[in-house]
């Protein structure tokens, strides 16, 4: 699993929501000054996120977003599987989205070693909620720096052997 822009962008959004008065709908122009992400770029993930039930969107005069929970109640594992999909490492093991594979029966690796990333990873997400991403906002932790530690495939062809 490797984190996205378009992860962190979500994130930023989630910890702004997450500070405002439940029900209280913020529109898309108010989150994205308060988050720095571009408005056009910022509705899409919203749209995102409230397909899979994760933000609420209302229109018209009054409207925008808001959470439909507590943030306490909502995970970082829904919100990783709602912006990119699978988090498992392989289709063969993925819970949502599997793909069988043929050497599935006699995969050794596949049992004792993806299947146990995958597990971790989802345990270590859903024990992590929106309400710690609204605890960094107030701290006036932005993540910011997070876009500069992203890790892109054709960089760490590059860079290794440094």
């Amino acid at each position: 699993m490797r984190l996205s822009a378009t992860d962190i962008y979500a994130f930023k959004a989630l910890g702004y929501l997450a500070n405002q008065p439940p029900d209280r709908f913020v529109g898309s122009e108010e989150l994205s000054r308060a988050t720095g992400v571009r408005r056009t770029y910022l509705v899409r993930i919203l749209a995102v996120l409230v397909a899979q039930g994760l933000v609420t969107s209302k229109k018209g005069i009054g409207g925008g977003y808001t959470l439909p929970r507590p943030p306490q109640e909502i995970n970082l594992r829904d919100v990783m599987r709602a912006i990119d999909g699978p988090i498992a490492p392989l289709a063969c093991v993925s819970l949502n989205w599997p793909k069988p594979c043929v050497e599935e029966p006699r995969c050794h690796a596949r049992s004792h070693v993806w299947m146990r990333v995958r597990d971790a990873v989802l345990e270590a997400l859903s024990q992590v909620s929106v309400a710690d991403l609204a605890e960094d906002y107030r701290r006036g932790v932005d993540y910011g720096e997070c876009l500069e530690h992203l890790l892109h495939p054709i960089e760490l062809l590059t860079t290794r052997g440094r």
